[in-house]
């Protein structure tokens, strides 16, 4: 009876010590799992010149590369600054694509630009971006009105931004914007539009995220 139960035992000695061998491996692995936090991302632009090929489809392409960008509008592929990003990101050729597919696709030079400038601060792709879309719609004054911010406090451009504004009130824009235009050589200046441009893109609702992000550029402003 007794050499029974102690060869049953030993029977089970292999199957305990392989089941901790099996929580121990387990427990390693999900130690070894990297902190989603510290993951880099490497999201891919799409190609050159995809425009060419987009044999007829290119609404339904724009519409899908846009619904993809805005999931990533804080994604910079290389930063080289605080709150600063690389020229020309993975941000401005998703746009800059939508854009060659869509020239009348309002949103993406509206809100695109947009966040090029205030959330990931790729000052040259938010040029491009914002020219395009003012020479795409050169009577809708929200364009130019947020391409005018992005002159003033990125480019330091007044003369440019001075334009703009008298663009954006010729196109229906506030009327404030006509004296502005004229403070813009006062160092005052430039956080009044930035101010007028937050209450505006509060009042419509605009993206959370970049609200915020532009309340932030004002406060440094500030100081």
């Amino acid at each position: 009876m007794r050499d029974q139960l102690y060869s049953s035992s030993f029977k089970q000695i292999p199957s305990i010590l392989l089941g901790i061998c099996a929580l121990m491996l387990l427990t390693f692995t999900q130690l070894a799992k990297p902190d989603p936090s510290t993951v880099v991302r490497d999201l891919i632009a799409p190609p050159p010149q995809l425009s060419r090929f987009a044999f007829g489809y290119q609404e339904v392409i724009a519409d899908s590369l846009w619904i993809r960008a805005v999931q990533d509008f804080d994604y910079c592929d290389q930063a080289i600054g605080k709150n600063i990003c690389i020229n020309n990101s993975w941000l401005f050729k998703m746009l800059d694509t939508i854009t060659d597919l869509s020239p009348n696709f309002r949103i993406p030079y509206a809100a695109g630009g947009l966040a090029l400038t205030v959330i990931i601060t790729d000052i040259d792709g938010a040029t491009k971006i914002f020219d395009k879309g003012v020479r795409a719609f050169p009577n809708d004054w929200t364009i130019s009105y947020r391409a005018a911010y992005h002159y003033l406090y990125e480019l330091n451009d007044k003369k440019r931004a001075a334009e703009l504004l008298i663009q954006t009130g010729q196109n229906g824009g506030p009327p404030f914007v006509y004296a502005l235009a004229g403070r813009l050589y006062s160092d005052s200046g430039n956080v009044e539009l930035a101010e007028a441009l937050l209450r505006e893109m509060t009042e419509s609702k605009q993206d959370p995220l970049i609200i915020e992000r532009l309340r932030k550029k004002i406060e440094s402003m500030r100081k």
